[in-house]
C-alpha cells in the first residue's frame, strides 16, 4: 500500500476529526479511510488516533506524526512539480472558500479561462457568509473580506472594495432622502451584526484617517449578505454595502445612493492560507490567478 497516500488519508483525519469527512474530502469510503489509519498504525506500531463514539483526537504520537507529515507531504508535491515547465500539467484538488457575491460576480464568470488552461486541476468552491476554519476543515485558500483577527495563518491583502450608501425608492418616498448627518436622526439604518445580539457599529463614515460613527434607530437586524440586501430592497432603511454587489440594481434604479459624500471606510479583501511551506505549485498559480483576476475588477 502507498505510503504517501496513508499519510494523506491520517493527515486529513487528524485536520477533520472525523473519517466520514476525511473520507469525502479525499473521494473515499469512510471504510477505506479506516483501513488506511489502521494500515499506519500496524506499520508504525504505534496507535495515532484516540477513537471514540462523539469523536476522534490524534493521540501524543499522531500530534507528532502530523506535523511532520505536513511537511513531508508539501515536499513530496513541490517534488512532483519541480520538472513540470508546463503549468497546464498541474493536477490535483483545490478547495477554496469564498463571500457569495465575489463567488458569483466576479469568479465564477471568469473561470472558465483558469480551467481551460489547467486542465487537470479540480475545483471545490464553497461561498458562504460563515468564516470557515482554513485549517481544520482542509481549505487551501480563503477570500476573507474585512479586518483578519487569526494570527494562525497568512493573510495576503489583495485590494479594497468601495462602499456605498443605498436605499430603496419606497423608503424615500415614505422618510424622504437624508442629506445631512443630522438629518440620520430622522432616519432608520438596517443594521447588519455577527452574530445576532451583538451591537451594531450604526452607521459608519470615514474622513481623512479617521472612522465616525453615528448611531441610528433602525427596527430589523440581520446576520447574512443577502438578507442585508433584501432587507433594503423591502424599504426598511438605510444599508451600507460594498458597489460589487449592487452595480446592476442601481443601474435599474432597484436602489438608490445617498449621502455619497460620507461613505464607508472601504472592505479590505485578503487572501488567507496555511503557509508558503505547505502550498503546492497548483496552489500558488491558483491563489495568484485569484489576485489578478480581483485586482482587475476592483
Amino acid at each position: 500500500m502507498n505510503k504517501l497516500e496513508l499519510l494523506r488519508t491520517f493527515v486529513r483525519v487528524t485536520e477533520l476529526s472525523s473519517f466520514t469527512q476525511a473520507g469525502e474530502s479525499l473521494g473515499l469510503p469512510r471504510s477505506t479511510v479506516s483501513e488506511h489509519v489502521q494500515a499506519l498504525e500496524e506499520l508504525l506500531g504505534t496507535r495515532l488516533l484516540q477513537r471514540t463514539t462523539r469523536k476522534v483526537q490524534a493521540t501524543q504520537d499522531g500530534r507528532v506524526l502530523y506535523e511532520r507529515s505536513k511537511d513531508l507531504l508539501a515536499h513530496m508535491e513541490e517534488l512532483e512539480g519541480l520538472f513540470r515547465q508546463d503549468e497546464a500539467q498541474l493536477t490535483g484538488r483545490i478547495r477554496v472558500d469564498m463571500p457569495n457575491v465575489m463567488a458569483r460576480e466576479l469568479i465564477l464568470p471568469r473561470l472558465p479561462a483558469f480551467m481551460d488552461a489547467h486542465p487537470l486541476i479540480d475545483l471545490e468552491i464553497s461561498s458562504s457568509d460563515r468564516q470557515v476554519d482554513l485549517i481544520a476543515e482542509g481549505f487551501d485558500c480563503v477570500l476573507r473580506v474585512g479586518a483578519q483577527p487569526d494570527q494562525t495563518v497568512v493573510a495576503r491583502k489583495i485590494c479594497s472594495m468601495p462602499m456605498v450608501n443605498c436605499v430603496s425608492p419606497a423608503y424615500l418616498q415614505r422618510y424622504g432622502t437624508p442629506m445631512t448627518l443630522a438629518g440620520l436622526a430622522q432616519h432608520q439604518l438596517v443594521h447588519y451584526v455577527r452574530p445576532l445580539g451583538s451591537r451594531s457599529a450604526g452607521f459608519e463614515y470615514q474622513q481623512g484617517n479617521k472612522v465616525h460613527r453615528v448611531p441610528m434607530a433602525g427596527r430589523v437586524t440581520v446576520n447574512s449578505t443577502d438578507a442585508y440586501q433584501a432587507a433594503c430592497l423591502g424599504g426598511f432603511g438605510i444599508t451600507q454595502v460594498p458597489l460589487l454587489g449592487i452595480r446592476e440594481l442601481l443601474a435599474r434604479g432597484e436602489l438608490v445612493s445617498v449621502l455619497p459624500e460620507y461613505p464607508a471606510p472601504a472592505l479590505d479583501v485578503s487572501m488567507l492560507y496555511a503557509g508558503q511551506r505547505h502550498l503546492p505549485q497548483r496552489v500558488r498559480v491558483f491563489m495568484e490567478w485569484l489576485a489578478v483576476t480581483l485586482q482587475a475588477q476592483l
